[in-house]
């Protein structure tokens, strides 16, 4: 391999592995070495908390690529195993053992790690948080126990994860309490309105969901998690507690390396970070996007898809730039939805369709009535057109918008 380039990937989840794949699509003649901490081939994690948690999936079916891919298009794996230090001048990393490996492009794809809460309780067992495999089996193999008869599951916080847990978990015949701070679930994600939307359709389903509440402990009896404590003194029983209180990103290497970080490490619109020889994708990934004129960094499954097409190209010293909406997916119970977008959080929703009976469209205006993000509900042909909508940066007539008889192409004032 003398003389040959090396591009080094650190992170060995769905982006690394794309990354990986859009380098060989793309004729890299180099060597490529993809660096991850878990054991296991790099996989997809919303089935973790989806189908996989579900019982619709096994691990195989959101494997990436199997380990004859990897052989075949000539993409070395060091599984279990995580970088400890990048030296940018030497153009090393260092592995736990104290050795280093030699890159002449490096990418850093290193995701996020779940947050806690520091409360009382929180290290007893059969306390989880949701990011790996063993995670999800887990807690799965907590709230079931020996037998068929699933037992209660206490969730702290309603986020995306939270609220998917707690879905799959009442369809697994678990009983569920979940509790949130804020005044709605998805509040931070979708604000008030549309939070209630979730609120509504977790609470028919039997969730017993306490917003504008708060967790004081987590009780614990003999070592092991047995409820919540409220604010209030008041106590729910359980046989496991899920955290799901959001994730922060892994930039701690980027840091200690000297790289610009911020909220995540910052790239510019071909994903290059401050060092002409790093790219970043997917959850740590600041971007200065191109089309919302801001930078933007969210932790969803289609950056970490999409992202390392434009990374790929950037190291092999093309042009690129990442201009997609931020999207993200979600399927509870007979709600399957669809969002796109980023709205500020001030911004007015304006609906179109049936609410209650959860067929609709929801659309988030600035304060130029121009559409930010936009929402679909269990209809699935219209992502075309609130795309078209966000894109153009045209102001809307929001009476015509929420008429389900004036075509989404004819809602300028």
């Amino acid at each position: 391999m003398s003389g040959e380039e090396t591009f080094l990937i650190v992170g060995a989840g769905l982006a690394g592995a794309r990354l990986a794949e859009e380098l060989r699509a793309r004729d890299c003649p180099g060597r490529i070495l993809l660096i991850g901490a878990e054991e296991h081939l790099p996989y997809e994690r919303p089935p973790l908390s989806k189908d996989y948690f579900a019982g619709r999936k096994q691990l195989a079916d959101f494997t990436v690529h199997d380990g004859d891919w990897y052989r075949d298009h000539r993409v070395e794996l060091l599984l279990g195993t995580k970088v400890t230090a990048i030296d940018p001048a030497a153009h090393t990393v260092t592995l736990p053992d104290g050795s280093t490996l030699r890159y002449d492009k490096l990418a850093l794809a290193t995701g996020s790690t779940p947050r806690t809460v520091p409360i009382p309780g929180a290290d007893a067992e059969r306390v989880y948080v949701m990011r790996t495999v063993e995670d999800s089996d887990a807690l799965l193999a907590a709230i079931h126990g020996e037998t068929d008869h699933a037992g209660w599951l206490a969730v702290i916080g309603a986020g995306w994860i939270g609220m998917e847990i707690a879905a799959n978990a009442r369809g697994r015949g678990a009983g569920v309490v979940v509790a949130e701070s804020a005044k709605q679930p998805l509040l931070g994600a979708l604000g008030e309105e549309m939070g209630a939307v979730f609120a509504d359709l977790h609470r028919a389903h039997g969730v017993d969901l306490r917003t504008s509440t708060s967790v004081r402990e987590i009780v614990a009896y003999d070592g092991r998690a047995s409820g919540i404590r409220f604010g209030d003194g008041s106590v729910v029983p359980a046989d496991a507690v899920l955290v799901a209180v959001g994730a922060q990103p892994n930039i701690d290497l980027a840091r200690d390396a000297g790289l610009a970080v911020d909220d995540g490490v910052l790239v510019d619109a071909s994903l290059r970070t401050s060092d002409p020889d790093i790219v970043a994708v997917g959850d740590i990934a600041s971007v200065d996007h191109p089309l919302l004129r801001s930078r933007v960094r969210v932790e969803h499954w289609a950056n970490a898809l999409n992202q390392p097409a434009v990374a790929a190209a950037t190291m092999l010293g093309r042009e690129a730039a990442y201009d997609r909406l931020p999207y993200f997916f979600t399927d509870q119970y007979d709600l399957g939805m669809e969002y796109v977008g980023l709205a500020p959080p001030d911004a007015r929703v304006v609906t179109r369709g049936d609410v209650t009976g959860l067929q609709f469209l929801a659309f988030w205006l600035d304060d130029e009535h121009r559409v930010r993000a936009g929402m679909n509900v269990n209809i699935w042909d219209a992502g075309d057109d609130i795309r078209a909508l966000i894109t153009s940066g045209r102001p809307v007539d929001a009476d015509r918008l929420a008429d389900t008889t004036v075509p989404l192409s004819d809602v300028a004032p």
